[in-house]
């Protein structure tokens, strides 16, 4: 794995924090206390290739690999973990999905749209009753004719609302078969698809996430992906670049919430002293440091796999993991650096802490990711 920073990564991270100095930080906490997904926002992403990174060029998208699409998002969630997330949900699972699993034509229709943020993008994954069981999902496609006919509901989607368009693994098989589920690409304004309602959430308030529901909604057979049957492998092999997503934003919240620790400590005096000069706020910083050191090289040696073509399902796993658990203890290491000050929002380390647990939840919890790291170690 080469480990050297590269010229594309350091004029990303340069060109983030700029934008997100200049049209993140001055609302982020106005988005977060109404719950406002900022597509503005997104457009101007957009307009910097960030909405299409991983996507090549002759389809609109910016054609880099996943060491830059890494460096974007830890970039945008050091800033604003909800900007983050709803960057990566976009590339990686909707226009991800497209890019690995559509025909030339499905490409060519939705990639120059998602990649330059002219439309946003949702994937449809999970139900209410299912969670990680998405062998049991509920939602079901039964054809007919040139066209199949959906009835179900999809929770916790990033972007259910607001996107245009949605990639959404539906059963179309028997329940339990792995080869039973179908995908389709929906779009918004397609008789009998809609949003419902959104969700209240403790953290990550910026981006948006609703129901998705189907009554009687007719796809034509051309808007599915791939073949019948294939739904679920091809969701599985996304989630191996969705885990990888998941730890790049757990990397950048976890490297937000130190680099406000970190200075507070060094402002703050007691005794006449900056905090940072007593042991145990210095051990802690030490102990901070060190695990986001150790998270970066995971999620890195992922997403340098990836690039490569690897099987990444175990590496992917364990970044996602590790990463995750550090960005909460981290997040909340720092809250304690700030003391009561931590527990208010007029300081940053509150909203850390709020957005880091998603991390240990989205694209599969913690003990998912054990499951999928035990079976590649045990077998």
């Amino acid at each position: 794995m080469e480990l050297k920073t590269t010229e594309n990564q350091r004029m990303i991270a340069e060109m983030v924090r700029d934008f997100g100095a200049k049209h993140i930080k001055p609302k982020m906490m106005e988005w977060d206390e109404s719950q406002e997904f900022p597509v503005e926002v997104f457009k101007k992403l957009g307009e910097l290739g960030l909405m299409g990174v991983l996507v090549p060029a002759e389809y609109g998208g910016s054609g880099f690999g996943y060491t830059e699409y890494v460096t974007a998002i830890a970039e945008l969630s050091r800033i604003d973990g909800s900007i983050g997330l709803s960057m990566a949900a976009h590339n990686s699972l909707c226009t991800g999905h497209i890019l690995q699993f559509g025909n030339e034509a499905q490409k060519q229709q939705y990639l120059p749209k998602l990649a330059s943020a002219e439309w946003i993008g949702a994937w449809g994954l999970t139900e209410p009753n299912t969670g990680s069981d998405a062998g049991n999902m509920r939602t079901v496609a039964v054809q007919d004719g040139d066209h199949w006919v959906i009835n179900g509901a999809k929770n916790f989607i990033t972007h259910g609302k607001s996107g245009n368009v949605a990639v959404v693994i539906v059963r179309t098989g028997e329940v339990g078969d792995s080869h039973g589920m179908t995908t389709f690409v929906i779009e918004k304004g397609t008789p009998g698809f809609s949003a419902g309602r959104k969700e209240n959430k403790l953290g990550m308030r910026a981006s948006e996430t609703t129901e998705l529901i189907f009554q009687d909604c007719r796809v034509h057979k051309d808007q599915m992906l791939g073949n019948v049957g294939e739904g679920f492998i091809q969701a599985m092999k996304v989630l191996d670049g969705g885990r990888i997503s998941i730890a790049a934003l757990s990397l950048g919240i976890a490297q937000g919430a130190f680099d406000a620790a970190l200075a507070y400590s060094q402002e703050r005096n007691q005794f006449n002293k900056p905090i940072s000069s007593f042991q145990g706020i210095a051990f802690k910083l030490a102990d901070m440091a060190t695990e986001i050191e150790a998270a970066s090289l995971l999620t890195y040696q992922a997403a340098d796999m990836k690039n490569r073509g690897l099987n990444v399902n175990k590496e992917s796993a364990m970044a996602k993991l590790y990463a995750s658990e550090v960005s909460v203890r981290v997040a909340n290491e720092a809250v304690q650096i700030f003391g009561g000050y931590g527990f208010t929002k007029d300081y940053p380390a509150e909203k850390y802490y709020r957005d880091a647990k998603l991390c240990t939840i989205g694209e599969g919890t913690s003990e998912i990711q054990k499951l999928v790291i035990s079976r590649a170690v045990l077998k």
